[in-house]
């Protein structure tokens, strides 16, 4: 990933839920009025998922906001978006979700250095309360392990 990308959202709840095994970047397949509604910043990824239907790799539940100045012609906040991917990375992706538990899951959308929307995606495996419990007590045990640490000096 650029230097210099800037992030239209976020799916900050993914590292919470899921246990992030490989990321991928991917280009999206996006209408004008979509494009100009994420330079506004009018996208979420919440409940967000990818699919694969008929060997090409679709963005579910992405919510993009109509763009407010387009005319009668703007386009659907949720539809289907079509991820760009090669064909080789797709059998990947199709061999690996094939495993119990695992899915495809959008970590970010962001413009790169080059002014293209880029969609980060994750395969990851989710994760059940008592790992997500498990993930609290180490942060705090972290935390007041530095916090002692610092009163030391």
């Amino acid at each position: 990933m650029a230097t210099s990308s800037r992030i239209i959202a976020q799916n900050k709840k993914a590292r919470h839920d899921y246990h992030i095994l490989d990321t991928f970047e991917a280009g999206i397949v996006l209408v004008g009025s979509e494009v100009k509604s994420c330079r506004q910043g009018g996208a979420s990824l919440r409940d967000c998922y990818a699919r694969i239907d008929n060997n090409e790799v679709f963005l579910v539940n992405a919510h993009i906001s109509p763009y407010k100045f387009a005319n009668r012609f703007n386009h659907e906040p949720l539809r289907k978006r079509k991820l760009l991917f090669h064909r080789l990375e797709i059998k990947k992706f199709h061999g690996k979700l094939r495993e119990k538990g695992q899915s495809l899951i959008p970590l970010k959308i962001y413009f790169n250095s080059r002014g293209k929307v880029k969609v980060e995606l994750a395969l990851a495996k989710g994760k059940k309360n008592y790992d997500r419990r498990e993930d609290i007590k180490k942060r705090d045990m972290k935390r007041d392990a530095e916090k002692e640490l610092k009163q030391r000096h």
